[in-house]
């Protein structure tokens, strides 16, 4: 019997060595610190809106939604599963996504043929991107397009690198997936598809994989197809009412993609660009580079928000990379190099309580509230309020909670046993929902998005307590609801502190005694958009 004579220190000085001269090492260290700050953090504020709209999906999990692709509900009906939709369990898979997409843009530029210090380099670059810090801190459909994206660039160099058209296949599966979590990844499928043809890889469109590829994908999509035509298209219907799309014009894209990128990560994006169309090494991965350019001109012409494009980056940092790996010990670039990794950490650091929820809201409002414009642009909004709107959107819930349920215990005990809760936006319908006690409110309803869909719940509409009226259209709500209601009451204000402007001072209306039955007032309370 021959002894394992591999001791302790021996296993240790292995491991060691295999730390130094591999990349994957500190990928899955950089990884993991990404993870780790996301998971501490992540629970500081409270649930962003969309949060709580996504765990009401996953308590009626479908293959389709109004406003998204069906994944997100089918994962938060596991969280509820698996951690009683906590704070800390849904934030647990966001900041999985985030860490996992730090890692899988490092083995984009080690696919692309870089070195340890271009995987590193292009990790820390993907970690400093403010749109990655923000969205790997809140559970929603973002974090996961950007892996897909990132997963789907991934197979595409290998795909170019070694010229084999059956990996066209797996493509095929990561842009289905992709496509059952968010339909930005059409845009994603069709930069990519007019890139390869503008080199000469299209010649791989004359084979069978590709096509395949794309059947692949489909199959993916068709249940969601299949669900918006049982439906009557409302996925459609949202997108043609759907006023989102907030880019701020050519020069506004241009100005937040700078910022939500991080403004050091720029030499990072031109390099990339400058080595996919000038570097005869980025020769065979043209495409990339013709990708970035169509998609960028898509979503200008669109005024796309300008995060839909951010997901393309990680493709960029890695190219970028390659180029200063190149020049390491080249002169002055010898220390310039690394001094400019130092500085892009320093700044993602620096900009980090901007994007995510690391401060105290009375830390934050000291010190970062005159950034929340830059902010609000890079997401693609115009909300007012100390935070921008991925951070303000966790405030206000509770306070909003308590003014209701105290509206409606002001009611007689017939009217409370006959009232029902309607809300102006699926934000506060889903917290009304998520944080009453059981009894402690009656149904509470909305015909904003899938709250339309998922119906009236049994109100009978004689008595209906209407919350989110903007203040300046008090006036104007009275009017339109006395044409369907004969008692048109004031129940009171919310106020909260932190949260976003539309959502602090609004008015809570009481109707009584309605004029129609409700069954025939529900279908005009219908709103996609």
């Amino acid at each position: 019997m021959i002894e394992n004579t591999i001791t302790p220190p021996t296993r240790m000085r292995s491991l060691l060595a295999w730390w130094h001269t591999s990349s994957t090492g500190p990928l899955l260290a950089l990884a993991g610190i990404d993870w780790l700050v996301h998971v501490l953090a992540g629970n500081n504020y409270g649930y962003f809106r969309d949060e709580l709209y996504y765990l009401q999906d996953g308590l009626h999990p479908a293959f389709g939604y109004v406003d998204q692709a069906p994944l997100i509900g089918w994962l938060a009906a596991l969280t509820n599963l698996i951690f009683h939709d906590s704070l800390f369990g849904i934030h647990l898979i966001s900041a999985t996504f985030g860490a996992a997409l730090v890692f899988i843009a490092g083995l984009i530029a080690r696919e692309l043929g870089g070195g340890r210090f271009a995987q590193i380099l292009t990790a820390v670059a993907t970690m400093m991107t403010l749109v990655f810090l923000a969205t790997g801190s809140i559970f929603s459909m973002d974090v996961i397009d950007e892996v897909s994206w990132a997963m789907g660039t991934l197979v595409l160099v290998r795909i170019l690198r070694q010229n084999t058209p059956r990996l066209w296949l797996l493509f095929g599966v990561v842009a289905g997936i992709g496509l059952l979590n968010k339909y930005t990844m059409l845009f994603f499928g069709f930069g990519v598809v007019v890139g390869i043809l503008c080199t000469p890889n299209r010649a791989m469109f004359r084979t069978r994989w590709p096509w395949l590829g794309g059947l692949i994908a489909f199959g993916f999509f068709l249940p969601d197809l299949l669900w918006n035509a049982a439906n009557g298209f409302p996925t459609f219907t949202f997108w043609m009412h759907y006023g989102g799309l907030s880019g701020g014009g050519p020069l506004g894209f241009l100005a937040n993609q700078l910022f939500s990128i991080n403004p050091l990560n720029i030499p990072l994006v031109v390099a990339g660009l400058l080595y996919y169309f000038r570097h005869p090494a980025g020769k065979p991965y043209r495409a990339l580079g013709w990708t970035y350019v169509i998609l960028y001109g898509i979503f200008t012409l669109i005024n796309a928000k300008s995060y839909f494009l951010t997901p393309i980056y990680p493709m960029l940092y890695a190219a970028g990379a390659l180029q200063f790996e190149s020049a390491l010990g080249k002169g002055w670039r010898r220390w310039s190099i690394p001094a400019y990794v130092v500085g892009l950490t320093l700044s993602g650091v620096a900009l980090a309580p901007l994007a995510m929820p690391l401060l105290s809201p009375q830390a934050f409002t000291a010190s970062y509230a005159a950034l929340t414009t830059l902010g609000n642009g890079g997401a693609g909004q115009s909300n007012s309020g100390p935070f921008p709107q991925y951070l303000g959107d966790r405030f206000g819930w509770h306070a909003m909670t308590r003014e209701v349920t105290a509206t409606y215990r002001s009611l007689p005990m017939s009217e409370q046993h006959q009232a029902c809760v309607f809300t102006e936006n699926y934000g506060e319908a889903s917290a009304l929902r998520f944080f009453a006690a059981p009894h402690q409110l009656p149904p509470v309803i909305s015909g904003h998005n899938n709250f339309f869909l998922w119906g009236p719940a049994g109100c009978s509409g004689e008595v209906l307590i209407v919350v989110g009226i903007d203040p300046t259209q008090g006036p104007q709500f009275v009017t339109q609801a006395a044409a369907y209601y004969d008692k048109v009451t004031p129940g009171g204000a919310i106020s909260c502190a932190y949260c976003m402007g539309s959502e602090n001072g609004t008015l809570i209306y009481i109707l009584a005694q309605p004029k129609i039955p409700f069954e025939r007032i529900w279908p005009k309370l219908k709103h996609f958009d």
